[in-house]
């Protein structure tokens, strides 16, 4: 029984070192030597300081800065370990809100968001990805609409012409990849930076 059993024993220890240790080595050292930006994370730095990731999405709450899609991550509750609070962008505890169609929260809360929205910008139409939260709840990028939707709040906190910050928009866009998969995206913290550049001159 044992000369059966000790090449199974073996041929797992092998197969374990190479698929559990060295392929996973391999690869990271791979990746890291031909994208070493995106294998240390995609990280943004704003002097010298690590500020966020391009992949992570980040919230914004102030006039003066553009507003990413809505966040439905959580993380536990401080007063009550048996209950979550709401956690924008936890990178710990990705996931979208189980709220389905027929949900009233999801409904209520749909409906504040487009009614603050529609406030801010009367004469234009709310783009979906506004009040909508991603699959992950970690999505840094919006629409390009998303984006022009909020100029003219972004430049009356800002007093800058809606020309200028929408030039900005039109620079941070990123089209699609390969010119084919993906849709047309601006990833939000990029853009603020951008705009704190541009206002600081």
């Amino acid at each position: 029984m044992l000369r059966e059993i000790r090449p199974a024993i073996v041929l797992l220890l092998v197969l374990t070192a190479i698929t559990g240790l060295a392929y996973p080595l391999a690869m990271t050292g791979i990746a890291g030597m031909l994208f070493p930006a995106h294998a240390q994370g995609s990280l943004i730095e704003k002097d010298g300081k690590v500020v966020g990731s391009a992949l992570i999405g980040q919230e914004f709450k102030d006039d003066k800065y553009f507003h990413g899609r809505p966040s439905a991550t959580l993380a536990p509750d401080p007063d009550d370990a048996t209950k979550t609070v709401p956690a924008p962008y936890n990178a710990a505890n990705s996931g979208g809100s189980n709220l389905g169609p027929t949900s009233k929260a999801l409904a209520d809360r749909l409906k504040e968001d487009v009614d603050g929205l529609k406030a801010e910008n009367p004469n234009a139409a709310v783009p979906v990805d506004l009040v909508t939260t991603s699959a992950s709840g970690l999505d840094p990028d919006i629409s390009p609409e998303a984006a022009q939707f909020q100029v003219p709040r972004v430049a009356k906190a800002r007093n800058l012409p809606d020309a200028q910050v929408s030039q900005l928009v039109a620079a941070s866009t990123q089209g699609r990849l390969f010119g084919l998969l993906g849709e047309p995206r601006v990833n939000v913290l990029a853009l603020n930076l951008a705009l704190d550049r541009a206002t600081a001159k």
